[in-house]
Parts: structure tokens; C-alpha cells; sequence
């Protein structure tokens, strides 16, 4: 499956709220699996306090369709309670790609 578009989401997590926050995205793996438009997905830490999650889709409904799904939704649940700011959501258009 080829992918055009996906997400880079920036999150800086609240002083002390780090364990939280990396529990947090680690949950979001079993909720992005039950997507089948989402074809890669990665939590990842980019240094002490800042996290982010890289995914890719198909097309614009399948990236949609993530942002409108149950990780979307706990996101927007969580944010105060964990990050210093809203989540920096970036859209990007995917030039090339190795997938298995």
C-alpha cells in the first residue's frame, strides 16, 4: 500500500507530567491498530520534555478520518492535563516511502 499524506504532531509535556504523557502515547498504539487507513504510526520522544507522533495514510480521508477517530478524541481530552501547549499538528504530503 502506498502512502500519500501524513500527520507530525509536537507535544511538550507539562513539568513532571512526562511518565504520564509517555503512557499515554503508548496507549494510542491499540487505538490507531483498529484503523485500517493508518498505515504507519510511531509515538516518539525528541528529547526530555518533547514527544511526538509521526503517522501516514493512503489519502486525505484516511488521515481525516484519524483526526476524527478515538486517538483525535483523547488528545484533545488530555492536552491540558499534560502539555504545556496545544498539540502542533503539521499536515505533510509524503514524497517517497519504504514500508513492508
Amino acid at each position: 500500500m502506498s502512502v500519500t499524506v501524513g500527520l507530525l504532531v509536537t507535544l511538550e509535556a507539562k513539568p513532571g507530567k512526562e511518565a504520564d504523557v509517555e503512557k499515554f502515547l503508548n496507549a494510542g498504539r491499540a487505538l490507531v491498530d483498529e484503523e485500517p487507513d493508518t498505515i504507519a504510526w510511531f509515538a516518539i520522544k525528541l528529547g526530555p520534555t518533547i514527544y511526538g507522533i509521526f503517522d501516514v495514510f493512503p489519502d486525505d480521508a484516511g488521515r481525516t478520518a484519524h483526526l476524527q477517530g478515538k486517538v483525535g478524541q483523547a488528545l484533545g481530552a488530555k492536552a491540558d492535563e499534560l502539555f504545556i501547549n496545544p498539540p502542533d499538528i503539521q499536515y505533510l504530503d509524503v514524497l517517497a516511502s519504504k514500508l513492508p
